[in-house]
């Protein structure tokens, strides 16, 4: 069965799709099946990784019941694609019926013997699209950039999972807290990692010792269809990406090995 780990902030513009193209790399280069899985309407994860993604069959489709969801994975130089695209953003009002929350959960389980790691990119929202990701996940990485409104987008987070855990998915683990775009001679940035392990404390989790600098390959890499990983193998974010993947993956005590 998959280990399913969902990629998640409310606050746009940390990192969220960049992290999950780059597990989905890093997984695959150590040979582990990969489905990237992209809830969020804007449809960044699928555009990223090459799919024409305006003119192809999506998860929106899938959710709705009107397409089977083997038919609607895509092929990608990082791992297969369910994709997404603005049609998704109907969601809050058309899936409206009991049961909701366990939508993409029973989806995924048509699949889940095929893959060794499925990895869901969710948008920047507490809405029914990121509560199916919860529901559905093992895990959660949460990707925060060093800066005092994306500590808040955090910290608004435990609320919802304390519901998911209570109502819906009592397994759910926070894997950790992601510090993207981090420069440690940066006074505020020494702040925000302060402010973010106490809040790492309240979900029972921590900080990941992995702490991504930013890179110009991380804005270039998408313009090529691959993750950073791909595009820039021996660049610092790269690097710093491999180190994360080494902390996640020995949770699982499985596709650990891969040089720095």
């Amino acid at each position: 069965m998959s280990v399913i780990i969902t990629i998640t902030n409310q606050k746009g513009g940390v990192g969220k799709t960049t992290t999950a193209s780059a597990l989905m790399d890093g997984l695959r280069q150590r040979g582990a099946r990969i489905l990237g899985v992209d809830l969020d309407p804007q449809g960044s994860l699928g555009f990223c990784l090459g799919l024409d993604i305006e003119n192809c069959a999506t998860v929106y489709d899938v959710l709705k019941g009107s397409r089977p969801i083997r038919e609607v994975i895509n092929p990608s130089e990082c791992g297969d694609v369910l994709p997404s695209n603005i049609l998704l953003s109907s969601a809050e009002l058309e899936f409206n019926r009991p049961g909701r929350e366990f939508l993409l959960k029973n989806c995924l389980a048509e699949v889940a013997g095929d893959y060794d790691f499925i990895i869901i990119d969710t948008p920047p929202a507490l809405n029914v699209l990121t509560v199916n990701a919860y529901v559905a996940a093992d895990g959660l990485v949460i990707p925060m950039a060093p800066e005092i409104l994306s500590l808040l987008g955090v910290a608004q987070i435990r609320e919802t999972i304390d519901t998911v855990r209570r109502c819906y998915n009592s397994r759910l683990r926070v894997l950790g807290i992601l510090l993207n775009k981090y420069n440690q001679r940066f006074t505020l940035n020494r702040e925000v990692l302060d402010m973010a392990e106490q809040i790492a404390k309240q979900l029972d989790t921590k900080v990941f010792q992995s702490r991504i600098r930013s890179g110009v390959a991380v804005a270039e890499a998408p313009a090529h269809g691959e993750s950073v990983l791909s595009y820039a193998p021996d660049s610092k974010v790269a690097r710093d990406f491999r180190l994360l993947l080494n902390e996640i993956t020995r949770e699982y005590g499985s596709y650990t090995a891969l040089p720095r």
